[in-house]
């Protein structure tokens, strides 16, 4: 019979625990939109009407590899995320704000 994995991790270090954990944020850091709806636990067709799509609209924009600012703004949002965009350079990270007065503009409008 199997055993709960909360088993195992009772069992590990709170080292090893702490290293699992890193590790994990380590990969969800790096996600395709499909992926990132799926472990956010929505549901295509739940996302697709928060956005007011059809679930086969919202597939092509989840698997196309360029898309708007504006697009992948809302889709996060809907799926109860903000976009927030790093520009990395050997001397440091950069948080680009200026889509953030765009995001305000439109909240006004």
């Amino acid at each position: 019979m199997a055993k709960p994995f909360k088993n195992l991790l009772d069992k590990m270090s709170q080292e090893r625990r702490e290293r699992i954990d890193d590790r994990t944020k380590g990969i969800l850091i790096e996600i395709a939109i499909e992926e990132l709806r799926q472990t956010r636990q929505l549901t295509r067709q739940q996302l697709a009407d928060a956005l007011n799509l059809n679930q086969s609209a919202l597939s092509k924009m989840e698997n196309q590899a360029d898309m708007h600012i504006s697009t992948l703004r809302r889709m996060l949002s809907a799926m109860g995320g903000k976009l927030k965009i790093i520009a990395q350079f050997p001397d440091g990270e950069f948080i680009i704000n200026q889509f953030d007065q765009v995001e305000a503009s439109n909240k006004i409008a």
